[in-house]
């Protein structure tokens, strides 16, 4: 009977060399990282196997430290936030290299639409004719020499092999229903065409300077969103066949004054029957909610969120112009609090006066909405508990008075329909 062989391959001994220099580097305190990176990238460079063996290993290793990462939960927008927050752009470009050498593994068909939306925006394309060529392709590309390159990407891989388990909001990348596949729970998407009109509503928001108008047009928008929502929620209820539950989007929510716009973000998820929990160490907020909705909230807040910083840089300066530069920050914040509080009213109002109005027969829609309605609600609150079942409160308070005020001006001048 012979005996199996364990001795390692030649081919094989570059990439387990970079797996043992990011498995130590996870262990390197923050203070002497810097010199760790080097002397391991020092140490990869100069391997017997050659450059193009290094180039292939290094890739190869990216791509399976990103898979690890998608199967623990994270996506391509949350991995690309937090590593433009942590480290350089050279190393955030290597993260994308990265995802898009992961990401030709699949067909275009088994990619979610949101999934391939951040592929899209991240630009994350091989770029590379050959694998073994990577290194000194992306070495000449920052015009970093082969040492520093692989420094990078040791770096880069550190931090994304080291991000912790959370929960997935979506289908892995290849495993999402190809396009037209048979299901017996088809899922509700924003129709087209009134998509468009409130894009177009809100754009107009964002762009005029006239308050008043800005008002007008976000309100309409949001007039249309929710009749949108009742549409679908009664067309779900009559479905002949099962439609999926809430799904769970994230959405970035990256500083300054970060928790400001958190505050925002959940207001508009709530006045659009969705639920909002941030997670303020990974800079997003995940976002609960039927599929419709979530597109809507999105949209809305992005729009918002625009208009509230436009705004509040107007104020600013007014304020900083007037000799009271070393309250700007406080002014700023007290101004975005206020701005979200004053815009979760509104944004309420203008929902539920839809929906009085549909109950109270006074439009086309069926009375019956109000129970379907409280059901999708019910169903929101249960999947948001399944996720984060547990979770705290915070009480956000405006520190400045002058900004409090300003930011409530703002949020009544803000476009909502």
């Amino acid at each position: 009977m012979g005996k199996r062989s364990t001795r390692q391959r030649p081919e094989d001994a570059p990439r387990a060399a970079v797996e043992a220099a990011l498995a130590a580097l996870r262990a390197v305190p923050a203070d002497d990282l810097d010199d760790a990176l080097y002397a391991a990238a020092s140490a990869l460079t100069a391997d017997p196997a050659g450059p193009e063996a290094v180039s292939r290993a290094l890739l190869g290793t990216a791509e399976k430290v990103v898979r690890r990462a998608w199967e623990d939960g994270w996506q391509p927008a949350d991995v690309a936030r937090l590593v433009r927050r942590e480290l350089t752009a050279a190393e955030l470009r290597f993260t994308v290299d990265a995802v898009a050498a992961e990401a030709r593994r699949y067909a275009p068909d088994t990619l979610s639409a949101r999934w391939a939306a951040q592929l899209g925006e991240l630009e994350a394309r091989v770029w590379w004719e050959a694998d073994d060529a990577f290194l000194e392709g992306f070495a000449g590309r920052e015009r970093l020499s082969r040492f520093e390159a692989a420094a990078c990407g040791l770096g880069a891989l550190r931090l994304i092999g080291s991000l912790p388990r959370i929960g997935a909001t979506g289908p892995l990348p290849g495993a999402a229903r190809p396009v037209g596949a048979r299901t017996d729970r088809p899922a509700v998407a924003v129709e087209p065409r009134m998509l468009t009109r409130i894009r177009a509503l809100l754009a107009k928001a964002e762009s005029t300077e006239f308050a008043e108008e800005a008002e007008a047009l976000s309100a309409k928008a949001q007039e249309l969103m929710a009749r949108y929502s009742l549409d679908e929620a009664l067309l779900a209820a009559h479905a002949t066949e099962p439609v999926d539950g809430p799904g769970a989007w994230r959405i970035g929510v990256e500083g300054p004054y970060e928790s400001a716009k958190a505050l925002l973000l959940d207001a508009v998820a709530e006045a659009n029957h969705c639920r909002s929990v941030w997670s303020s160490e990974f800079d997003f907020s995940t976002v609960v909610g039927f599929e419709a909705d979530l597109e809507l909230v999105e949209l809305m807040y992005t729009s918002l969120l625009v208009q509230a910083t436009t705004a509040m840089r107007r104020a600013g300066d007014d304020h900083h112009a007037r000799g009271r530069s070393r309250r700007t920050r406080d002014f700023r914040q007290s101004f975005l609090i206020a701005y979200a509080a004053r815009i979760r009213d509104r944004l309420t109002a203008t929902a539920a006066a839809v929906v009085a109005e549909a109950a109270d027969g006074a439009a086309e829609t069926p009375a019956e909405v109000l129970p379907v309605l409280a059901a999708r609600d019910v169903a929101v609150g249960e999947s948001t508990e399944r996720l984060f079942p547990t979770t705290t409160s915070h009480r956000l308070k405006g520190r400045d008075a002058e900004g409090w005020a300003r930011g409530e001006e703002a949020a009544d001048a803000a476009r909502l329909r």
